[in-house]
């Protein structure tokens, strides 16, 4: 059975650009570009993981995520925080929101790709399985 990800994103080209990649390593997408559909989409579609931008239009990230884990049906959904906010202050502000995990843009599609696979084995495996291996790499289909 595939995982399903919630991609939330208000740039068109990421939310693609994360899509086809998880897509391809046999993820099943969905998507939303503002907080307020992301949170209608969890109800809905009820995903595995999200990745979530920060800066969105009518809510954004840190909010949807304070929802998100004052939530009881939700809060055990892991956030990862994928955004352009790159200041101490903000990756501090989006681990204390919640986020599992924070990734800054630019990014590298393997290394998002990398740290779902292993959320993903760690929600199946335990917490220690989270851990990476320095000659661990992601699986990243047709490379």
């Amino acid at each position: 059975m595939s995982q399903k990800i919630l991609v939330v994103d208000d740039e068109p080209h990421i939310v693609r650009l994360v899509q086809v990649n998880l897509e391809k390593a046999g993820y099943i997408v969905s998507t939303a570009s503002n907080g307020k559909e992301a949170l209608e989409a969890v109800e809905k579609d009820q995903p595995g993981l999200v990745v979530l931008d920060v800066m969105m239009p009518e809510m954004d990230g840190l909010e949807t995520l304070k929802r998100l884990k004052e939530n009881s049906a939700t809060s055990e959904i892991p956030v990862i925080l994928l955004t352009a906010k790159a200041q101490d202050a903000d990756v501090f502000e989006g681990w204390k929101s919640g986020a599992d995990l924070y990734l800054t843009k630019p990014f590298n599609p393997g290394e998002l790709l990398l740290f779902v696979q292993r959320i993903f084995k760690s929600k199946t495996e335990g917490p220690n399985s989270y851990r990476i291996d320095d000659d661990e790499e992601a699986e990243v289909p047709g490379s």
